[in-house]
């Protein structure tokens, strides 16, 4: 059964390893912060700070992958179609994976600003999983 969702299981296997690489960086940055204490943030940070830019994207991506893998899951484990199933999930990890380059790059208590689209169309990709996989449960 797996062998048809190949493609929809390395979506989210690359998913998950950005979160990794997020955590990676999150440390890094963390750790080159002056006066670093562990588990400490300076409450004073703003966009101007890749550690504050690190961090809020390594939670970002934290919260929204939640409701993706359950919902990538439920459908693999109902028979959702596979190849609409791996067009969602790859829709997903190439937009997280270009939120998190733009949110390392871009300083900007703007919004929305570009990487709020990016942000967007993952939401979207969810959203539309949530409603097609339910119809597809339903019927």
């Amino acid at each position: 059964m797996l062998e048809i969702y190949e493609s929809a299981l390395i979506g989210l296997w690359l998913t998950l390893s950005t979160i990794i690489i997020q955590a990676f960086v999150l440390v890094r940055v963390h750790r080159r912060q002056k006066g670093y204490k562990v588990g400490v943030i300076d409450p004073s940070l703003g966009q101007e700070s890749l550690f504050f830019r690190a961090y809020r994207t390594f939670w970002n991506s934290i919260e929204n992958i939640i409701p993706l893998f359950g919902m990538a899951v439920l459908a693999m484990m109902a028979g959702y179609d596979p190849r609409k199933l791996s067009i969602i999930v790859w829709i997903y990890a190439i937009t997280r994976i270009i939120h998190m380059i733009l949110y390392y790059q871009i300083a900007t208590d703007k919004n929305p600003s570009i990487r709020s689209l990016f942000w967007a169309t993952g939401l979207f990709a969810n959203v539309y999983l949530m409603v097609d996989l339910g119809i597809f449960l339903l019927s």
